[in-house]
């Protein structure tokens, strides 16, 4: 039989033809890629094949940005916070700053656009109090408050592009140029960057495809005095902010922002600060000009016949995938990388595109293929855990990234890549874009809602992070799940309610971050609205702290639906006697140890009729609550293992009351799955693990068989096929 191909994409480079034509073959590929720093020999663009080629619309045209160095894209920055010892303070802008990225911006009225403010009061001191000895970058205050904490916020020029500078930093690449940044909303730039598209297509007419990958904004990357990164945000809009800019944004929004607005008291507006209105507005006054300007340049693509990608990374923030404005820039696809389940759901789930495309891992670098390493280790669970999802949603082609020819030296490597392409081809042959059986629709509850759909608790792209993975582990878990997902924002229940699809509602994360919620609680509007939605019914799941804001003798301010509550040290004299666990529960029946990651602490049963289910250190981890008609289940943490997954899932079938539907389309071993496509009358068994397993499977009419699988196996079955009651 034929070998099947197609759906890959594989990179390629200068004097690899002979072992492209045989990487093609052995993978499928019908798509050729360019890397960054590489370029592709002609025999290898003459291939059958597709071919995409990488283009940076604001990178690397040194001899223009030279020439309007003005131009250079501005980030607002604080300095480091000065304690008074006198009455005078000299604080110095850039000491923890790396100088060769960063120019203090001086072009611009200081005087007017920057903020020095007394962190002790939060006072903004008039600029009458401060001076500026420009010749060391220098605020110096004559008249502080001893013993009152200071920072300067300011404008900065950055002049080194950051994703060069961390390549040329871990490559010790020496004196390799320096790229230099230029920003698209100004007058010159604009025109070169149009101007220069056009020339580059009549110049380049043998691709096919336009990789953009990058655009115009830089995601927030900003370097310490000792070269290493200082502040990384792959959400981060920072990096956007020019004087232009702002004084466009006041003429259209009727108001002016200030520096206070993006430095956000030091945290830059991270994705897990809750988002003030004036941001959100920013964000999407940017997110329209992007698309604008994005839209002027795949216009273009489009005339010379060609099509138009974006790579989800780097320059994309303005795009916003999932917000209002990205239709209308026109891209025919979208390509990104793939840690896991939920960075693929993040690319799969895209709307307005024609076709996604993700990027596995390993990349083909020499700091995974060297000697003594084995990349199969890195690749294998990567495809475990993106493979989850493929079969909830499967992004349309995949591809690797990097030099092949490191790759080509490793045969097991290359051997395997081979068994998981055909694999996906597969998977794809099998559900021919069928809907897979969802049993419920559940909702995350944070404050970004669906502008940051599968983007919640990411530090910056597939990071982990300390403090974040008790959480992350919640998507990871629904990324491969048989359910529905849809990210809701507190101002869509406030303007909408809840749509009645919706079965579970989860809220979670640390208290007083964005995607707890924070202040928002503290809204009784809100409050009432979840509570009778809940309380008529509904089902709530919260994790680590949810609904958490301290306001009128409570911290969890659903408390009442959870059943649980968080000692702050307020109540310590209120002795509490609820801490004996149930013996048996439907959410705890086939769970063999609880993993609650950096847990949550302190917390505590309300009443006797909370089913406690795990208690231990003198606190409740996991807990069931009936508000009225209701349920709620609380969590202390969720990071993502396959035991996880399966409790969660039990959490949520329990939540919504719907127990007895839970064994349908159904492993019950925990390292299996089972997906369903009835559109196409198919369904497939799939061990998400490295070992052999057996397991009991279940129809969607509850019948059972037994399935055996070898480690990682996935079989497929007809509907109807090897069942019996």
């Amino acid at each position: 039989m034929a070998k099947r191909k197609g759906r890959v994409t594989l990179p390629s480079e200068e004097g690899f033809v002979r072992e492209t034509k045989e990487l093609m073959e052995r993978w499928g590929a019908d798509a050729i890629r360019d890397s960054d720093g590489t370029r592709l020999d002609a025999d290898v663009k003459a291939l059958p094949a597709k071919i995409y080629t990488a283009y940076f619309p604001s990178r690397g045209h040194n001899e223009f940005s030279a020439s309007h160095m003005e131009e250079c894209p501005q980030i607002y920055l604080m300095s480091e916070f000065v304690l008074a010892t006198s009455v005078k303070v000299e604080i110095g802008l850039l000491n923890t700053y790396y100088r060769e990225q960063l120019d203090v911006d001086y072009l611009h009225d200081p005087y007017r656009y920057w903020q020095v403010i007394d962190r002790t009061t939060g006072e903004v001191l008039p600029p009458s109090d401060w001076r500026i000895r420009q010749q060391d970058d220098t605020v110096i205050i004559d008249h502080a408050v001893p013993w009152h904490e200071y920072t300067v916020s300011f404008l900065a020029f950055i002049q080194w592009d950051p994703v060069q500078m961390y390549n040329h930093i871990t490559n010790d690449w020496g004196d390799k140029p320096h790229e230099i940044p230029f920003d698209v909303k100004q007058p010159h730039s604009n025109a070169f960057i149009h101007e220069t598209m056009k020339q580059w297509l009549q110049d380049n007419p043998e691709g096919d495809v336009v990789r953009f990958t990058t655009l115009f904004y830089q995601f927030t990357l900003v370097f310490n005095e000792l070269a290493q990164e200082k502040f990384v945000d792959w959400f981060g809009y920072g990096a956007s902010v020019s004087v232009a800019m702002l004084e466009d944004f006041a003429r259209e929004k009727g108001y002016a922002l200030t520096a206070e607005d993006f430095v956000d008291q030091g945290y830059y507006n991270c994705s897990f600060r809750g988002p003030s209105p004036a941001y959100l507005d920013y964000v999407d006054y940017v997110s329209r000009f992007v698309a604008a300007e994005a839209k002027k340049l795949v216009d273009l693509v489009h005339e010379s016949g060609k099509e138009a990608m974006m790579f989800l990374g780097d320059q994309w923030i303005g795009t916003e995938p999932y917000g209002p404005h990205f239709e209308s820039i026109g891209f025919d696809a979208v390509v990104g990388s793939v840690g896991d389940g939920t960075t693929l759901r993040m690319i799969s789930d895209i709307p307005h595109v024609k076709y996604t495309e993700g990027r596995f891992l390993p990349y083909f670098f020499p700091d995974v293929f060297h000697d003594g390493n084995d990349p199969v280790v890195e690749a294998n669970r990567n495809w475990l855990a993106a493979r989850r999802a493929i079969l909830r949603k499967p992004i349309d082609r995949m591809g690797y990234g990097g030099y092949p020819s490191l790759a080509y030296k490793f045969p097991k490597f290359v051997d395997y890549v081979e068994q998981i392409t055909d694999e996906f081809r597969d998977i794809h042959e099998h559900i021919r874009g069928a809907t897979p059986y969802s049993g419920l629709r559940v909702a995350i509850l944070n404050s970004w809602g669906a502008l940051r759909t599968w983007q919640a608790f990411t530090v910056a792209h597939s990071l982990y992070s300390k403090q974040a993975y008790s959480y992350y582990g919640i998507l990871e878990a629904l990324s491969g799940m048989s359910v529905d997902v849809v990210f809701i924002s507190f101002d869509d229940v406030l303007e909408r309610g809840i749509d009645p699809s919706i079965d579970v509602v989860i809220n979670a994360g640390d208290a007083y971050t964005a995607f707890s919620g924070g202040e928002v609680w503290k809204n009784a509007r809100l409050v009432e609205m979840l509570r009778r939605w809940i309380y008529g019914g509904g089902g709530l799941i919260g994790v680590g702290e949810p609904s958490a804001v301290q306001h009128q003798g409570r911290f969890f301010q659903l408390a009442d639906c959870f059943g649980v509550e968080k000692e702050l040290g307020f109540s310590v004299s209120t002795d509490k006697y609820f801490d004996r666990p149930v013996e048996e529960h439907f959410i705890t029946a086939d769970h063999k140890g609880f993993d609650f990651g950096e847990t949550t602490n302190h917390v505590y049963a309300l009443h006797e009729s909370v089913e406690i289910l795990e208690y231990s250190n003198g606190e409740v981890h996991l807990a069931a609550n009936r508000p009225g008609s209701g349920r709620a289940v609380y969590l202390a943490g969720l990071p993502y293992s396959p035991g996880n997954a399966r409790l969660l899932l039990r959490c949520l079938y329990f939540a919504t009351g719907k127990e007895t539907e839970l064994k349908r389309w159904y492993a019950d071993n925990v390292d299996c799955e089972v997906h369903a496509y009835p559109e196409q009358g198919v369904y497939a068994v799939v061990n998400n693990s490295n070992a052999s397993q057996t397991t009991v499977v279940y129809d969607g009419e509850g019948n059972t068989t037994m399935v055996k699988l070898g480690p990682s196996e996935i079989v497929w079955k007809q509907k109807s096929e090897g069942v019996k009651s």
